[in-house]
């Protein structure tokens, strides 16, 4: 949270504001969806769900518990996962 509270603002209001429905449809290539079940601003079942019916080859992992941080704080847990879509 070393962000403006001016920058964080505007950048939910940027992503809760704008439709990436087209956008979505048009990627072809791969996606790995990453998201925590607790997310209070983005919450899983409104915006990961929904991108997997949008995505065209697209997977998804729900991390129950998981801090918004989980990249750094759980590392050891995410790599693997990461390191096996990379090499599908």
């Amino acid at each position: 949270m070393t962000g403006s509270a001016l920058a964080h603002y505007e950048g939910i209001k940027a992503f809760s504001e704008t439709d990436q429905t087209e956008d979505l449809k048009a990627i072809s290539v791969p996606v790995l969806v990453i998201q925590r079940d607790d997310d209070q601003v983005v919450p899983y079942k409104t915006a990961a769900v929904k991108q997997m019916e949008l995505l065209q080859n697209g997977e998804i992992m729900i991390h129950e518990g998981f801090p918004n941080g989980m990249l750094a704080t759980h590392a050891h847990i995410i790599n693997p996962y990461l390191l096996a879509f990379i090499r599908k």
